[in-house]
C-alpha cells in the first residue's frame, strides 16, 4: 500500500528529530542533553519529542526494532538443512566479512560507543534491548521446532546463540573505541567467529536444523 501524505511527513518529522537528536548526543555527551534541547534544536515543541520518543532513551536507540528482531529474522529465514546457530554464525560472517555499518564496522562508531560507555541509562537499555532480543528469539526456537511449553532447550539455545552475537559485538565495539580500522577489525573478527563456533557443542550447532519442505 502506498504511503500517504501524512504518513510520510510523520514519518519524516520522526526522522528529523531522531537524527538532530544523535547529532546533540555526540557532540554533548547523553547526560548533557535534555528533550527541551532537542525540540529546540528540531524546533518543534516539548510534547511533539515525546509523541514520537517517550523516553530519551528512545531517542539514541531509535532504530532498536530492527536490532530486536535480527536474529530472530536470521533464524527463520535459514537454508533447508541448516540449523539455527549456523544460520546466524552465517549471516554474522556476512556482515563482518563486507565491513558493514550494520554490526559498527565504520568510522565514527566509536563515537556512538563513548556515548553510550558515558551514560548509564543507556548502558541500562542496552541490557534491557539484550534480554528482548534473547526473548524474541527464544520465542522463535519453540515455535520453530514446536517445543513443548515445559522444555526449557528454546531459552538455552536462544542463550548460547545470543552469546555468539553479544561477543562478536562487544569485540566489535572494544576494537573500535581503541580507534582501529574497520578493516582490520574485521579480519580479526572472522578468527574470533572460528573460534566461536569451535566451542559450540554439537547440539547447539545442531539445533533446529530446517527440513526439507
Amino acid at each position: 500500500m502506498a504511503e500517504g501524505l501524512r504518513e510520510r511527513k510523520k514519518r519524516e518529522t520522526r526522522q528529523r528529530i531522531s537524527d538532530i537528536a544523535t547529532g546533540l548526543f555526540l557532540e554533548r555527551g547523553f547526560m548533557a542533553v535534555t528533550m527541551a534541547d532537542v525540540a529546540e534544536a528540531a524546533d518543534v515543541s516539548v510534547n511533539t519529542v515525546y509523541n514520537y520518543f517517550p523516553a530519551k532513551e528512545d531517542l539514541f536507540f531509535d532504530r532498536a526494532g530492527g536490532l530486536v528482531d535480527r536474529l530472530t529474522r536470521w533464524v527463520r529465514g535459514r537454508d533447508t538443512g541448516e540449523s539455527a546457530a549456523v544460520a546466524v554464525l552465517r549471516e554474522l560472517r556476512g556482515e563482518v566479512e563486507a565491513v558493514s555499518p550494520r554490526v559498527g564496522l565504520t568510522k565514527g562508531y566509536d563515537r556512538f560507543m563513548r556515548v553510550v560507555h558515558e551514560a548509564p541509562p543507556l548502558r541500562s537499555r542496552l541490557w534491557t534491548l539484550q534480554q528482548e532480543i534473547q526473548d524474541h528469539l527464544a520465542a522463535a526456537l519453540r515455535e520453530e521446532t514446536g517445543a513443548a511449553d515445559g522444555d526449557p532447550r528454546p531459552e538455552l539455545m536462544a542463550g548460547q546463540i545470543c552469546w555468539v552475537h553479544q561477543t562478536v559485538s562487544a569485540a566489535i565495539g572494544r576494537a573500535m573505541l581503541a580507534g582501529r580500522e574497520p578493516g582490520e577489525v574485521s579480519r580479526e573478527v572472522l578468527v574470533l567467529l572460528d573460534d566461536i563456533e569451535e566451542l559450540l557443542s554439537e547440539q547447539v550447532l545442531n539445533y533446529a536444523v530446517r527440513e526439507p519442505c
